[in-house]
């Protein structure tokens, strides 16, 4: 090959400093473009598992091989394949314009999540908008959108939300000048079917690759719904060879509506790999994504223990040979394990037992009937501001749920608390608040309700311990917790002030496993706000 075709492809493909999709900014949280060197460790890990099954063979020098980004934004995955694929198959198809024309017409294939991404994906890919442009590197394509297919897609409306994503009616029926965000792949009830559609009939994927988007904002944006496990599950219907994507990490803990993806995800063996995340600042600069992130890789032919590493800044934990589903939520730090068999093996009664419900006495965050001076039968009320916390004065007749725990002496403890160990050591927990009777508190406490303040006292010296916060920090993997962020921590007497010493040696801990604590949990003072 001569001249200039003869010297487009090595140019376009080849790493020049800066590479412009390094240089990208972010569309938003929920949409998060994949920076190339974080697209290559997934692509490594991908090739290491295709060599260990296939006798070290490389699977890019292998032409039939396909590969399928069905969210794709700036086209990255699919470049990075591409360009791997030129190289592997130099061999196998020397001529350099035909070996660039079979990989992208034949074994490199995306779908656009707007008509803005499907166009920088093409650029990215074809060196074109166009497929069949002027300035394409592929030359057999006679469409537009060559293997980079996108299509404006409408929501499905059922008493106002959309029936496959969840989506608000109210926040998402938009003129035809704004996009939907209702993303072709995971509105259809047949996935298969739309496959064969846009990429010809029988159409199967080996490996299936990419970065989805995250959530949608719902109920005029006062909370977001996760969408990202509906990627993970149709993927599966697939049925490809390899399934590897990037998402968000709340899924291992928590996160709305994610306890049945959660439990699939744990259970299935075919999960070959997981790489966690714990900062999502470490791998998307300048975006937060509370939890953090993580990669996977999941492998048809898997059938056993899933290869688990955990990676903070510098430290590298792993890789470690376990079992996902263990426990009805994902421990991401295998140190933590030996500690929490100790403490399970006492078979004690949890906390959560005796924790209060979430708004346990109907009064939510926001309430502000509230009085600075007690009237005529007014109970004490405990809340939270921007500022702090605070008291005031309330009427019983104000109190909807939970009327017997009115009398009763309160260790209450704030529903929100750190960010799920973004920073180490983490405080977990807000300090508790011991609350005299009769009281109410709004949502922003949970409690554990005792006869005596001398109880309520005790329970509030248990909170503070770095050994329950650290046992609280395993199933909190965000800000907020719950009673069920409880489940591990027991019940003990409320008839002496606790300490992290005392609790070493009844559960007995070792001098290792109390340096690890420490090292994850920070202390807290003995003060009452």
């Amino acid at each position: 090959m001569s001249g200039a075709t003869g010297t487009k492809a090595p140019f376009v493909m080849a790493g020049r400093n800066p590479d412009v999709l390094t240089c990208i900014a972010n569309l938003s949280n929920d949409e998060v473009f994949t920076p190339p060197e974080f697209a290559n460790q997934m692509l490594d890990t991908l090739a290491e598992a295709w060599a260990a099954d296939n006798d070290g063979a490389n699977l890019w020098a292998d032409s039939t091989v396909t590969f399928l980004d069905p969210f794709t934004k700036s086209g990255v995955f699919l470049r990075e394949i591409t360009k791997r694929l030129i190289d592997g198959l130099a061999d196998e198809i020397p001529d350099l314009e035909m070996r660039v024309d079979h990989i992208v017409t034949k074994q490199v294939y995306g779908i656009g999540i707007t008509g803005l991404t499907a166009l920088l994906a093409r650029r990215s890919v074809y060196c074109s908008k166009w497929a069949n442009g002027a300035h394409s590197i592929a030359k057999s394509f006679t469409t537009e959108e060559g293997n980079v297919w996108f299509e404006r897609t409408e929501h499905t409306w059922v008493n106002g939300r959309c029936r496959f994503c969840g989506a608000a009616e109210a926040e998402y029926e938009r003129g035809d000048d704004l996009e939907t965000h209702a993303y072709a792949f995971i509105h259809t009830d047949d996935i298969k079917a739309l496959m064969d559609e846009l990429f010809g009939e029988n159409m199967k994927f080996d490996v299936i690759i990419g970065n989805p988007p995250y959530q949608l904002g719902s109920d005029g944006g006062t909370r977001d719904v996760p969408i990202y496990q509906h990627f993970v599950e149709q993927a599966k219907q697939l049925e490809p060879r390899f399934l590897t994507m990037i998402v968000p990490a709340r899924w291992m803990a928590g996160g709305l509506g994610l306890s049945g993806f959660r439990q699939a995800m744990l259970s299935d063996r075919r999960m070959r790999s997981l790489t966690d995340y714990p900062v999502a600042k470490e791998v998307f600069t300048g975006v937060e994504i509370k939890g953090g992130v993580c990669h996977f890789l999941w492998e048809e032919a898997w059938d056993g223990e899933c290869s688990v590493t955990t990676i903070r800044g510098d430290a590298v934990l792993g890789p470690v040979s376990r079992k996902l589903g263990a426990y009805d939520v994902f421990i991401r730090d295998s140190r933590a394990l030996a500690i929490l068999h100790k403490v399970l093996a006492k078979k004690e009664s949890p906390l959560s037992e005796v924790m209060s419900a979430r708004t346990a006495f109907g009064l939510y965050s926001n309430y502000s009937l509230y009085r600075s001076k007690p009237g005529k039968g007014d109970v004490r009320f405990y809340a939270t501001s921007p500022t702090g916390r605070f008291t005031g004065w309330v009427s019983p007749d104000e109190v909807t749920t939970n009327l017997g725990a009115i009398d009763s002496y309160k260790a209450l403890i704030p529903k929100a608390g750190s960010d799920g160990g973004q920073k180490l050591p983490d405080v977990v927990l807000g300090k508790p608040w011991v609350a005299d009777r009769p009281s109410v508190c709004t949502q922003s406490f949970l409690f554990v309700a005792t006869k005596t303040k001398k109880q309520a006292e005790s329970v509030a010296s248990y909170y503070r311990t770095r050994v329950l916060r650290f046992l609280v920090s395993l199933r909190k993997i965000a800000q907020d917790t719950t009673a069920t962020s409880y489940l591990w921590v027991p019940q003990q007497s409320w008839d002496q002030t606790w300490s992290d010493d005392v609790l070493y040696n009844q559960y007995g801990i070792t001098k290792d496993e109390v340096a690890y604590i420490e090292s994850m949990v920070r202390p807290m003072e003995p003060t009452n706000e």
